[in-house]
């Protein structure tokens, strides 16, 4: 076998892929019996989509999480075991795919900013038209950011991860992890302050700033 077997659709699962071993496990025992490791696909693959899919568009989604896990499945080997779940080696997989778009996900950003409406804007979470033109002023937040700072931030609010999940996702520093979501929260903050739909626009990002 030269690859992990083919993905199941994002939200679907294979019977009886899942028996409660945890990610490590699956991992180490997918060495051996290399089918096992479609079980940490069914577990992770619908939130790497649904994480893609919010930053760049559907249909990159796609291509972003099946590389996401065939990269994942052949330097699966050199997985640090200690880390018992293996979501923020996922994110950061994913991240670095996504980073190599960065140029298409900022030009999307500064279209929404500017317009209102963006294809990939639609992909965000189930918006009416309306509540795609809420998040205008805070996409062009959102592009005005570094790479680094934006994947922080973004990995916190719309992965939901801490941030010692996120220093390890990234391979950086827990204090830079810090810095740059402080950096990166004070920028956007300064840019929807004078903006009427601030309110709605901060209530996107807001819940997990205070992890």
């Amino acid at each position: 076998m030269t690859g992990p077997p083919p993905p199941a659709r994002p939200g679907t699962e294979r019977d009886g892929r899942d028996d409660g071993r945890d990610d490590a496990d699956v991992i180490t025992q997918s060495l051996d019996e290399p089918e096992l490791f479609a079980g940490l696909y069914d577990r992770h693959a619908p939130d790497i989509h649904r994480y893609a899919a919010r930053r760049l568009g559907e249909g990159p989604a796609d291509d972003i999480t099946a590389e996401t896990f065939l990269i994942a499945f052949r330097t699966r080997d050199r997985y640090d075991t200690a880390h018992r779940l293996a979501r923020p080696w996922l994110y950061g997989i994913a991240a670095n795919l996504i980073g190599k778009h960065r140029r298409t996900e900022v030009r999307a950003l500064k279209a929404l900013a500017r317009t209102g409406h963006d294809p990939v804007a639609a992909s965000w979470s189930d918006r009416s038209d309306d509540r795609i033109a809420v998040q205008a002023p805070l996409a062009g937040a959102l592009a005005a950011l570094s790479p680094g700072d934006r994947h922080v931030l973004l990995l916190v609010a719309w992965a939901d991860l801490g941030y010692q999940e996120v220093a390890e996702a990234l391979r950086i520093p827990l204090g830079t992890v810090r810095s740059r979501l402080n950096r990166a929260r004070r920028k956007v903050r300064e840019a929807l302050s004078t903006d009427p739909a601030f309110v709605s626009a901060e209530q996107e990002l807001t819940p997990s700033w205070t992890k």
